[in-house]
């Protein structure tokens, strides 16, 4: 399953990004520890009746009560507070930024620049702890964590924006001096030794050598964690040459994609109304520079709904592939949080057909009703695996059914940046005996000659062709796979040998998305 999209600003400002001289972003894969040592009491982000600026932009007034300055500005202190967030309380960037935005009023440049701080930061964390770490002298984790995302936010200004040097090293120190005031002296000291490189220097002094260790070299070269470079690369046939494009790929903003629900909203229309682009290859889709997607009257009124053009590719090769006799029951099994069936109900809706949509989570399934008003979907909150149990899942009775498995994420990592320091190797074997049982209530969901779309947002080979070979192999009925590759749009390049298709960002700008049709005989 795909998270939500990432919010965009509406420009960068001239404190914004500032390419690396050798493509795209770099970092180390380090992973990042929960943080057990944030002062309680007044956390950053939780600061009740705080003044404008909170705890840490308050006006304060100095000697003869001439104003002083406030210590960090309102952008630097957002993103600090949302760093901060997901560190301590595992929370999403994704998630907490856009309300933070909100509560503090940020819009246009200021909104811009608080956004690339905190999204960049979060990508960029191996790499930047790996550097803070040296020029520290000692590991990252023995540096207190509120001082701790400080320096990381401080270092990202100084080797990936236009900020200039004394500037990212001021507010940094001054942002210390409120969360950790004790080691400002620290901190400074630190990020001068961090501004005396720039990113390539640094990375050519830490980085492991690519001749006898390419994967350690890509791993702090990009930030990524090393077991997800072998994943990639593995998915990617052993092609550490594209693997470095898709990582380099992984490190850019995303940008927003919008889905035209069909007999709602036209997509050339809508782009001309929310000043975006038609999509290169969803019929659905329509591509926005920036802004808040939430916010569009389309979106309010229910006529699109954002969603990766990725997802919108597979739910829809679901619906147009090629089915015999009846076709008026469709399923959705695992619907959380309502995109695809948002899709495939106003598809059904064009057809006289009614999608049954489950998600197991009722706070999730609530998120399904919402997204699904006006359309012909009935919401279950159930779990999928009831097949046969449950009188509202019956057995064989479904045309088309959808599994959109709860996965690793590993390709939306463009979209939740912390995720690549959260997912462990530990996670897949819970993960891929789930999407097992999914996929086999699936397919006994879905009547004789009816079609399964089985879907990950993750390339990893053990949730992909693994889960679906032996889940097909185990399920006790006659399964056969449909080339899924005439099921996407006519010219889409890198789409394999068949039958099963993988998308991804470098390829084809979509999540990286995986996608086995299966028919039952």
């Amino acid at each position: 399953m795909t998270g939500p999209s990432e919010p965009r600003g509406e420009g960068v400002s001239d404190e914004g990004r500032r390419g690396p001289s050798s493509g795209g972003d770099r970092g180390r894969s380090f992973g990042t520890e929960r943080a057990d040592r944030y002062p309680r009491g007044a956390r950053p982000g939780q600061g009740g009746d705080r003044p404008r600026g909170g705890q840490f932009g308050a006006d304060r007034r100095g000697a003869g009560g001439r104003p002083v300055r406030p210590a960090v500005d309102l952008p630097r202190e957002v993103a600090y507070r949302v760093i901060a967030a997901v560190h301590r309380d595992d929370a999403y960037g994704n998630l907490v930024l856009p309300a933070m935005l909100r509560e503090e009023g940020l819009v246009g440049r200021d909104a811009a620049f608080a956004t690339e701080l905190t999204y960049g930061t979060l990508r960029q964390t191996g790499t930047l702890d790996a550097i803070i770490s040296d020029a520290a002298g000692r590991d990252v984790q023995r540096i207190d964590p509120p001082v701790r995302d400080a320096l990381r936010l401080g270092a990202y200004q100084l080797l990936h924006t236009r900020v200039p040097a004394h500037a990212a090293v001021s507010s940094t120190v001054d942002l210390v001096r409120s969360v950790g005031p004790g080691a400002t002296g620290f901190a400074n000291a630190v990020l001068r030794e961090i501004a005396g490189r720039d990113l390539d220097a640094w990375v050519a002094k830490l980085a492991p050598a690519t001749e006898t260790d390419p994967v350690g070299h890509l791993a702090l070269a990009y930030s990524h964690p090393q077991w997800i470079i072998r994943a990639f690369s593995e998915a990617l046939g052993g092609d550490l040459g594209e693997t470095e494009r898709l990582l380099i790929e992984d490190n850019e903003r995303p940008p927003v994609h919008l889905c035209a629900r069909p007999g709602l909203a036209d997509p050339v229309q809508l782009a001309d109304e929310v000043g975006g682009a038609p999509g290169a290859f969803s019929p659905y889709a329509v591509y926005l520079s920036g802004g808040a997607p939430g916010e569009l009257r389309a979106v309010v009124e229910g006529r699109a709904h954002v969603q990766d053009e990725g997802s919108q590719l597979v739910a829809n090769a679901l619906a147009v592939a090629p089915l015999d006799g009846p076709d008026e029951h469709w399923l959705d099994l695992c619907a959380g949080p309502g995109g695809k069936a948002g899709l495939l109900g106003a598809l059904a809706a064009q057809r006289g057909a009614r999608v049954t949509a489950v998600e197991v989570a009722e706070h999730r399934a609530r998120l399904v009703e919402l997204a699904t008003r006006g359309l012909p979907v009935t919401v279950l909150a159930a779990d999928g695996r009831t097949v046969g149990a449950d009188p509202n899942l019956p057995e064989g009775h479904f045309d088309r059914v959808l599994v959109d498995a709860p996965c690793t994420g590993l390709g939306s990592l463009r979209r939740r940046p912390e995720s690549r320091w959260r997912r462990q190797p530990s996670d897949l074997p819970p993960l891929t005996r789930l999407q097992r049982e999914l996929l086999t209530a699936a397919l006994r969901a879905v009547r004789p000659g009816g079609l399964v779309a089985y879907v990950t947002c993750s390339p990893h080979t053990v949730e992909t062709h693994v889960t679906v070979t032996e889940a097909a192999r185990r399920c006790g009925l006659p399964v056969d796979f449909v080339d899924a590759r005439p099921l996407l749009p006519a010219g889409m390049p890198g789409l394999g040998d068949g039958p099963t298709v993988q998308l991804w960002p470098h390829r084809h700008g979509t999540d990286a998305m995986f996608l086995a049709v299966l028919r039952r005989g």
